[in-house]
């Protein structure tokens, strides 16, 4: 019997330069849950633990599920196949290169669904989703993470403000648009010099 290794998102990418230079990591599939309330409890039958954060956003209004089935594809990137140098950088930034390169912000269903499709996540890999924040209800913004820290398969919750400190070497997920991006856009991005 041989153990079967999951697709890790972590592996190293080239400098990225546009979205077509990221494979696909992962496709799943949205729009399976008549509402948020199945959605938690489907994680939780399955042994998914969901931090207090998560938790929150998940009860919150702004947090909405897909009416009609689709499928997305999932790529995973850091600030640093962004072409970023620093140890850390922000939210925003990393945002805004991510779409000036082509990558879509995920929406916040991506989440639960990532860390229901993924069952077999490596332990200690945490992948922070891409994805407009959700305010919790005293305001904060978060944004979620699926992770695997060797206690089990979680769903949490961390800071989604616009100048939140991301490590560099944190991976992002975000979606693969399925819009063409015009060639002037793509040699604008292309010939960016490194950001600090």
């Amino acid at each position: 019997m041989t153990l079967k290794k999951a697709p890790s998102a972590g592996v190293p990418q080239v400098p990225v330069r546009s979205a077509t230079d990221v494979p696909t990591w992962k496709t799943i599939a949205l729009g399976t849950f008549v509402d948020s309330f199945a959605l938690r409890n489907a994680l939780d039958k399955k042994g998914c633990g969901v931090g207090g954060l998560a938790a929150e956003i998940l009860a919150r209004p702004a947090f909405v599920v897909g009416s009609t089935k689709t499928v997305v594809e999932l790529v995973a990137v850091s600030a640093v196949d962004l072409g970023f140098r620093a140890d850390v950088v922000t939210l925003a930034a990393i945002y805004a290169r991510a779409q000036l390169f082509g990558f879509e912000l995920a929406a916040a269903e991506v989440g639960p669904q990532l860390r229901l499709q993924y069952p077999d996540q490596p332990m200690g890999e945490f992948l922070i989703i891409g994805m407009e924040p959700i305010k919790r209800w005293s305001g904060e913004p978060v944004i979620l993470n699926v992770g695997n820290g060797g206690a089990g398969l979680i769903l949490i919750g961390q800071d989604g403000r616009p100048d939140a400190e991301i490590a560099a070497i944190s991976r992002i997920v975000f979606v693969r648009s399925n819009r063409p991006v015009p060639a002037d856009e793509l040699a604008k991005a292309a010939a960016l010099p490194p950001p600090p």
